[in-house]
Order: C-alpha cells, then sequence, then structure tokens
C-alpha cells in the first residue's frame, strides 16, 4: 500500500469522491475487508456493497488483497491502494489553476494556483516513477512562525526574497546542458485553526450558543 496515491483521471475522481464510496475507501485504508464484512460496518447491503466496490476497484483505487472461504462460498478480501490519496487538477484539467496567468506574491489566489501546479506537477513524477520503479529527488521544508507584526512579517518577506533570490543567483547554471531544472515554491500564509467540536460552535445569530450539555 502507498502513503499517498494521486488520481489524475475525472472519472476516477468522481468516484473517489461518492460520499459511500469515500467511506469505503476509509474502511480499506484501514485495513482489508470483504464485501459482507463492510455491509456489516457501514449499514448497507452487501449487492450494494459489491457494486460501489466494483466502481472503486474498476478505477484502480482499490485492489485483491486475498480470498477466504465461509461456508461455500469464497469471499473477495479487498484493500486500498493507498492510505490518503490527492485529486490532481489534472482531473478538470480544463479549468486547472494557472499561475502564469498571472502573477501577484501577495494575491492568495496566486498562491492558490501556485500549490496546485505543485500538487499536479509532484503527481505526475510520482506517477511516472512508481511506473519506472524510481523514486523522485524531492526536498520540503515545513514550518510556522509567529509574528508580533505586520511590520515584521514584511521584513520578513523582504529578507525571504533577498536570500532565496541569492541562492538562485549563485547556484543557477542556464548553461549546463547535463543538468536539470528544478521549480521552487517558498509560500507563507496564516496557520489555518482546526474547526472547534460542533457543540461549542457558535449558534445562528440571535438564537443560543451550542454548548456542551450539562451533566
Amino acid at each position: 500500500m502507498l502513503d499517498v496515491s494521486v488520481i489524475e483521471d475525472s472519472a476516477a475522481a468522481a468516484v473517489s469522491l461518492d460520499p459511500i464510496r469515500a467511506g469505503l475507501l476509509a474502511e480499506l485504508a484501514a485495513g482489508p475487508a470483504s464485501a459482507t464484512m463492510l455491509a456489516a460496518r457501514v449499514g448497507l447491503p452487501r449487492q450494494k456493497v459489491n457494486y460501489h466496490l466494483r466502481a472503486l476497484e474498476k478505477h484502480g483505487l482499490i485492489e485483491l488483497s486475498g480470498e477466504r472461504r465461509k461456508g461455500n462460498v469464497t469471499e473477495r478480501l479487498m484493500r486500498a491502494t493507498a492510505a490518503s490519496y490527492v485529486i490532481s487538477p489534472l482531473a478538470l484539467a480544463a479549468v486547472q489553476p494557472d499561475p502564469a496567468r498571472f502573477r501577484d506574491q501577495l494575491s492568495a489566489r496566486w498562491l492558490l494556483a501556485v500549490a496546485a501546479r505543485l500538487v499536479r506537477d509532484v503527481g505526475t513524477l510520482i506517477t511516472g516513477a512508481d511506473r519506472a520503479r524510481q523514486r523522485v529527488a524531492t526536498y520540503a521544508l515545513d514550518g510556522e512562525v509567529r509574528f508580533g507584526t505586520a511590520a515584521e512579517r514584511a521584513a520578513f518577506v523582504e529578507e525571504l526574497t533577498r536570500g532565496v533570490g541569492a541562492l538562485v543567483a549563485k547556484y543557477h547554471q542556464p548553461e549546463a546542458g547535463s543538468g536539470r531544472s528544478h521549480r521552487i515554491v517558498v509560500a507563507l500564509h496564516p496557520t489555518v485553526k482546526p474547526d472547534p467540536p460542533a457543540a461549542l460552535r457558535p449558534g445562528p445569530p440571535g438564537g443560543p450558543a451550542l454548548t456542551e450539555p450539562a451533566p
């Protein structure tokens, strides 16, 4: 089982986004199971579960893990092909974001377009490397910084731009015919806070706030 699998086909993306099939995928990412086992877990008839499993298998999202005898019946044990999935912008190729359409380093939507291109390109590299049974040479730096003021954030961005720009100028060799180009993406955005539990979310305007029931 892969850690992450990239979905590039639009039909496969549509299959994976179906709520029932997404739930079955989650079950099979946790471990192999048969249609009968899954039917008991998700509360659906076995025939309906089988229907959804065939669709998932057709698009390579699940695979046969083994078989087991149960009475006079041989059950197929299926498993997910990956622990998690990422849908590439290639699944919506005609309307995928294109950072080349505009360039505004202070635009959140441009950052989103750059991130989408990153998912698309790395996904393509992973798919090709898997077929060739090779590894992709990648590197990622992930961190978090808390700024005291907006001015400090602006100063950080300016210093980061100068520092990365100097490194690019130092190592970039456009005349190196035997070399290989690499793309650099450095992003900065506010940290996304996790959603609070439903019981602690504010109620509708004018109504009471949602709180945990009293013991």
